[in-house]
């Protein structure tokens, strides 16, 4: 099981390319080199089960996530890829992807960002991130989180099937968003959508989630 990660969250201009590198060699590299330990012996043994633990950001970039969304893209992308070949194998790979998460992780995040300096961007962008996302992601955590012993039972659920899912959503709240994405291969409806829940009805979206 995969579960190593690390968060940032905010405006792009504010991050720097050293800790953008840091998250992807915790989120993406850190997938990567546990799976060139372990899938060589079970490659050999015919037998075997990768657990990779997601996110729904992997599906779906979100908004001042644009470094964490890239990094369980390419998670999703990499398993996507090796999943043929690790079924000729007789291994399983599979991706759990949750939403929201109630643990310290994300607590220390959103702590980090209300304190962080937000001059390297312009005034507009920090108060879009400040005033908006952050107040927006607090209500979205309050209303969707799930508790790390929930992921962790929705992990378990994996690890036992039978038939073990490549993909596994522990947040029926996001479907969706998932199946807007998928209806418009355009891109333009899901990113209307969201254009219009973070700048024109946020408090609809508040009101919603509530």
């Amino acid at each position: 099981v995969s579960n190593a990660g690390v968060g940032m969250a905010g405006p792009l201009e504010c991050q720097s390319l050293a800790a953008m590198q840091s998250l992807m060699d915790t989120n993406f590299f850190g997938l990567v080199r546990m799976v060139k330990e372990v899938l060589p012996d079970m490659k050999r043994r015919r037998g075997g089960h990768i657990v990779v633990i997601s996110s729904i950001m992997g599906l779906q970039g979100i908004v001042f996530n644009d470094i964490y969304s890239a990094s369980k893209f390419a998670v999703e992308g990499f398993c996507e890829s090796l999943v043929v070949q690790a079924l000729r194998f007789n291994v399983a790979i599979s991706l759990v992807e949750p939403g929201p998460v109630m643990t310290e992780f994300e607590t220390k995040l959103y702590e980090e960002a209300e304190r962080a300096d937000y001059s390297r961007t312009d005034p507009e962008t920090a108060e879009i991130f400040t005033k908006l996302y952050l107040r927006n992601s607090r209500d979205v955590f309050t209303s969707l989180g799930q508790t790390p012993e929930d992921i962790a039972e929705h992990t378990l659920r994996v690890i036992e099937a039978a038939r073990p899912p490549f993909r596994h959503q522990t947040n029926v709240a996001y479907t969706p968003m998932a199946a807007l994405k998928h209806a418009d291969p355009s891109g333009a409806l899901i990113t209307d959508a969201f254009y219009k829940l973070v700048f024109k009805y946020d408090a609809v979206l508040r009101f919603g989630l509530r």
